[in-house]
């Protein structure tokens, strides 16, 4: 797993050669500082070595390559997912789809035709398409859903799954996972054109093609033809525990398999929940607080970035355990910017000067060379 750090230690470097400036390179490394915090407040004017204004500038108006940062990350996840490959028969590749809401109050006038109102909430809606194989999982890509008369999740969900590369789809069988939402017939006709196999929620009322509805189905791995649908599915079901109280989901499947089977895929789609709270609540995904557009998609892909690199460290250090975000990310800010991570310690210490004085404690700093000197 030592081979993983090195792989985070290359893309930074990378990434920090993309700067047309030293100013720019020193801006980057600095807003992902912020980000590795992992405090879930990385905004600008919240940097301890960089000024608020210097950063917001960096993000919303100076012309560095962001495509090309966006293309060299991805080039990047392909070689650690297929390194990350067992051997042997073609493993799988857990392709989980959903749509995030990241709630936002206040006037945006860059982007205003992006903030829409959704199931109640108001802010930027994204649909997310997230990749896991074995212990390794990473965000892919995400497009923004634009309200109605727009492209529909479903359709955005289909153009995000089209943009895996053959790299990835020649190498791995691939599985959809999504939720309710996506188990639309344009969704599933779509999938099965491409030959992957599909695992989606599916509404209690959703009729069958006798004019049942699936809440009536009893027996569990049962193949039935929806309405609209030409080809058979199988469905099972899941309880979720909600509010105390155990709440029956269906799930079905365009692969013939056993009801048992079908429901352990049908829970593997929630790990994509668990990496929306943390992107939000550690790393600030929603907190983007940009005036331009140019800008918020920088945060947005900055912060992806960093939950990647947190990641890539975690398993380099810690392998199979349960990660602990704060603690993980503080190793990958010392193991991937050790100039941020000492400026930060250093900055803290001055700050606790005046207390270390009042008991008697003086700190001085002195350069190794100047020892050997």
């Amino acid at each position: 797993m030592e081979t993983i750090l090195g792989h985070a230690q290359a893309l930074v470097y990378t990434l920090l050669s993309l700067m047309p400036s030293a100013y720019q390179r020193d801006s980057l490394q600095a807003m992902l500082g912020l980000f590795l915090e992992a405090q879930g407040q990385p905004s600008p004017q919240h940097s301890l070595i960089k000024s608020g204004s210097a950063l917001s500038r960096f993000l919303n108006e100076y012309a560095w390559p962001t495509r090309q940062v966006v293309r060299v990350v991805r080039r990047q996840i392909v070689q650690q997912l297929l390194q990350s490959a067992p051997k042997g028969r073609r493993p799988w590749l857990q392709v989980v789809v959903d749509l995030t809401t990241l709630e936002k109050c206040g006037k945006f006038k860059a982007f205003a035709s992006l903030i829409r109102v959704l199931q109640g909430k108001r802010g930027l809606h994204l649909v997310v398409l997230y990749l896991v194989v074995g212990e390794c999982r990473v965000p892919w890509s995400f497009r923004v859903w634009r309200g109605k008369h727009q492209r529909t999740a479903v359709q955005l969900a289909i153009r995000l799954i089209g943009s895996l590369p053959p790299a990835l789809t020649s190498a791995f069988r691939v599985v959809i996972l999504a939720d309710t939402a996506f188990g639309s017939v344009a969704f599933l006709k779509a999938m099965r054109k491409r030959r992957y196999s599909v695992i989606v929620g599916v509404r209690c009322d959703r009729k069958l093609a006798d004019g049942r509805c699936v809440s009536k189905l009893v027996k569990k791995g049962q193949q039935v033809r929806l309405e609209g649908l030409n080809f058979p599915v199988t469905i099972s079901w899941l309880y979720l525990k909600r509010d105390g109280q155990l709440e029956k989901r269906f799930v079905l499947s365009t692969r013939p398999l056993k009801g048992s089977t079908i429901t352990w895929w049908g829970r593997r789609r929630w790990s994509i929940e668990g990496f929306f709270k943390t992107i939000k609540h550690r790393f600030g995904l929603h907190r983007f607080a940009q005036q331009t557009l140019k800008g918020v998609y920088r945060w947005l892909m900055l912060c992806f970035l960093s939950f990647v690199l947190v990641h890539w460290v975690h398993r380099a250090t810690h392998a199979k355990a349960t990660p602990d975000w704060k603690v993980a990310a503080t190793a990958a800010l010392d193991a991937l910017f050790p100039e941020v991570a000492a400026c930060l310690a250093l900055l803290q210490v001055e700050r606790a000067r005046s207390l270390l004085d009042s008991l008697g404690i003086a700190v001085h700093f002195v350069h190794l060379a100047e020892l050997k000197t």
